[in-house]
């Protein structure tokens, strides 16, 4: 007997779901130096996941605005918006898409496209569920997903004239998203 996806993932329910960005993070890491990871975060997004009939139905697309980047210091977040890391004035957003989502062991893996500074990279993001349930303030379902993503700033095109030895080439991209059932 095969079991249905709302047998596997307790509370499961397909839907569209709005991202609540006051209770959600984007943020990214990396190493500076080589003995110090600096920590930032982009405090403007939004986006949905579609979950559907099954995992492999569901869909998450993302847009990040790229001048609402923080790491806690305005001099370093100027840098990064300007020309040779984000091009903020030029590239309003970086996104993703999904284009498919399936299970691997206790974790989702979210195959899709990262376009940031123009340029457009595959990239799987990985995935885990915190799982669905009723936020009991507004009485409307809700559900919590973490994923991740490591990338190269280089093959990006981010600030290529620094030295990795000064900023490192992996950055990771960590979201921790709460998401809304949308009622209409």
């Amino acid at each position: 007997m095969t079991e249905t996806v709302a047998e596997i993932i307790p509370g499961y329910s397909a839907g569209t779901w709005a991202i609540d960005a006051a209770n959600s993070e984007v943020g990214f890491t990396v190493r500076h130096l080589g003995v110090a990871r600096v920590h930032g975060r982009f405090n403007v997004f939004a986006g949905t996941i579609e979950t559907g009939d099954t995992v492999e139905q569901s869909s998450v697309t993302v847009r990040i605005e790229t001048d609402s980047i923080d790491t806690g210091y305005s001099a370093r977040d100027g840098y990064i918006c300007g020309d040779d890391v984000l091009a903020a004035d030029r590239h309003k957003e970086l996104s993703f898409r999904s284009a498919r989502v399936h299970r691997h062991e206790d974790r989702f893996l979210i195959d899709g496209e990262l376009t940031l500074r123009g340029v457009t990279k595959a990239v799987t993001l990985v995935a885990e569920l915190g799982g669905f349930g009723t936020d009991p303030t507004r009485g409307v379902p809700v559900l919590g997903v973490s994923a991740s993503v490591t990338i190269s700033r280089t093959d990006i095109g981010l600030a290529p004239h620094v030295p990795t030895a000064v900023v490192g080439d992996p950055v990771q991209i960590t979201l921790d998203i709460q998401a809304s059932l949308d009622a209409s």
